[in-house]
Parts: C-alpha cells; structure tokens; sequence
C-alpha cells in the first residue's frame, strides 16, 4: 500500500523529494480549508504543516488513518499532541532544524540593542553623525540569564562562547546540563544574577503570559530582555510598564502578543498602546517572527523531518 501525505503548508521542497524517493506519494494542498481537510483528512498516512491551521481535537479524530504529524518548526502548540499520542499517532517537531538560526537571531539583536545599531543606522543614512549619543554598552563580563535550555537555549548559549560573558540556565524539565558554554542554576540564582534575560521555551498552559508583572518584578538588577519564543508568553502591557520605570532597560523582540495564528501578521486593528510605544522606542529591537526564518532553516527543518519519517517506515 502506498503511503499518502497531505502537505498543508508549504515547506523546503527537500523533503517532498525524499519522501517520494522512498515511494511515499505527497499531496501538496496548501489551498485547503479547515472543512476540506476534515473531509480528506482520513485518505492520509501523514500531515506536514506549519501553522496554518490547528490540528485540533476534531480534526485528529478525523485522521483516521494518521500514523504522525511533522511540524516544520519548532513551536507544537497548534497541536493537540497528547490527544494525537492517545492516538497513536507521532508528533514530530523540527526544532533541530533552525536551532542556529535562532541561536544567531537572538545574538544579533542582542548586539544591536547594546551598539545602537538601528539608530545609528537611520541617523547616518539622514545626514546625522551622531556619536556621543550612539555610546554602545559591551556583553563582555555581562551575565545572560537563559530559562527553557533545549534546542534554542542551547544554541544560544554556543553562539555567547566567544564573548566572555556568564551564561546561565534554568529549565524545569532537564538536570545536569552544565558544560563549557552554561551553567546549570535555580530560578533564584537567575533571578539574583541576570544582566540578561533571554527565554527559549514552548507555548503552553503553563508558560502563557509567564513574563509579566510578577516575574518582572523578581530581578534584582535591571536587565535587557530577548523573546525569540512565543509572543504570548509576554505580557506586553507588564513589560512596557518595566521598561517605562527603567527595569527593563531595552528589549529585542521577534515575537509578540498580538500576532495572528499563522504568524503571518499582526492584527493591525487591534495594536494597542502598548505596542505603539514599543514601536517607537529606540530601546527596542524588532523584528517579525524570524528568528529561525533563514534559507538554511528552511532546508535542515526538511531535512530532519525526512529523517524522522523515514525511522518512523
């Protein structure tokens, strides 16, 4: 019987070859409706997605037929994973996929938050030589406090290596992690320390609006704050209050609260104040969802679910 796999988004076409050079048949409707992947769903071994759609309960039920999900990408909160194992049916992630990207995102913003690099670059390009006012702040000697130190964290922290700065972790679900480029801590020690924050963790009920008001409020220094994750882990409304006050000095983020489903856009009818002052501020780094958006990602993500399905036949 051959092996039938609906691609709902569209993906680095690395893996289409691969499958089908092992005789899988792929199915390309990047076009389809929620309804008529409902009505098709049970023809199929297999999905590829990214995040276009939410593989929800009634929809899994629906796969008859699944044996896995591949999700392009890291992020599996548009999954309904513990219903879909109940299933029987494989969940496969691809965060090793654009780990260094994430990895040189995260620093590269770091950077031109510390070196004024945005504004400086708009200055010159109007005629304006500032230098005095474009004095940059160096993360050498600086602690960069990481919480969630799996396939992002870490490649983080290898890309800190070169900068003699502290790096620093927690994770609530790995132990013994230590080595030559972080040292393992409690959220305490993160909290006491960090110069520095930089989160790298999965949306789910539990880290939903984990950085707000609360959390904030726990760092004993004043830090700089990094969010390549998920967007709705922030509260934006806590955070803009921390940085109004001088808590939060500066701020690089990729993701926001107000981002749609897909990730493909804001709701622009609906960015409050928040937002704007975000927009605004020269202590902020912003960019749309692409920390792990590089042409190399976009192969190795296919590249590894290639390798995964595969094992899984």
């Amino acid at each position: 019987m051959p092996i039938n796999i609906l691609f709902i988004d569209s993906v680095h076409p690395l893996l289409q070859r691969e499958l089908e050079a092992h005789g899988f048949i792929c199915h390309l409707q990047y076009e389809w409706s929620r309804e008529k992947i409902g009505e098709e769903l049970h023809k199929f071994d297999g999905v590829v997605i990214r995040s276009r759609v939410k593989l929800d309960k009634e929809l899994i039920d629906k796969g008859t037929n699944l044996k896995f999900i591949a999700r392009a990408g890291a992020g599996m909160e548009n999954i309904d994973v513990p219903y879909a194992e109940s299933k029987g049916i494989k969940c496969l992630p691809s965060a090793e996929g654009n780990r260094d990207a994430v990895g040189e995102h995260a620093l590269g913003m770091l950077l031109c938050l510390f070196n004024n690099i945005n504004r400086a670059d708009r200055e010159v390009r109007q005629g304006l030589w500032v230098r005095e006012g474009n004095r940059g702040v160096e993360l050498q000697g600086k602690t960069v406090g990481i919480i969630g130190y799996g396939n992002m964290g870490s490649a983080f922290a290898q890309r800190l290596k070169g900068f003699d700065c502290t790096v620093i972790a927690y994770d609530k679900y790995k132990k013994n992690y230590s080595n030559e480029y972080v040292r393992e801590v409690t959220m305490e020690v993160l909290f006491e320390k960090t110069d520095v924050l930089s989160i790298h963790l999965p949306l789910t009920q539990e880290t939903n609006k984990i950085v707000n008001r609360a959390f904030l409020e726990k760092f004993k220094k004043n830090i700089y704050f990094i969010n390549t994750s998920r967007g709705k882990q922030v509260v934006t409304d806590d955070l803009v209050a921390f940085m109004k006050s001088g808590k939060v000095i500066g701020a690089c983020i990729d993701v926001m609260e107000y981002e749609s489903l897909s990730f493909e856009g804001l709701d622009k009818n609906n960015l409050p104040s928040s937002f704007q002052y975000l927009a605004k501020s020269d202590r902020v780094v912003l960019t749309p969802h692409i920390a792990g958006w590089t042409h190399e990602s976009n192969e190795k993500i296919s590249a590894v679910l290639a390798k995964k399905i595969l094992e899984l036949f």
